[in-house]
């Protein structure tokens, strides 16, 4: 609903969230805070493929795999 509505209307949306699925699927551009600071801001897709600041990859690695196995499986054969 919310991407139709952004579609629609064509809005912006400042989404705060810690779910880093949802901010994933929902958002263009991301930033990310820590100690109340943005440290680090790009396109989503960079931001998840290509983490720049510690902290941002320290976020991105506690993100739990569903199943890790799996997970083994697709990095050895990219």
């Amino acid at each position: 609903m919310l991407e139709d509505l952004r579609e629609e209307f064509n809005l912006t949306y400042l989404f705060i969230a810690h779910d880093l699925s949802v901010v994933r699927h929902l958002c263009q551009k991301v930033a990310v805070m820590y100690l109340g600071k943005i440290v680090e801001m790009a396109d989503c897709d960079e931001l998840y493929d290509n983490p720049q600041h510690p902290y941002t990859k320290a976020l991105l690695n506690a993100v739990p795999v569903p199943d890790p196995e799996v997970e083994k499986i697709g990095n050895t054969t990219s």
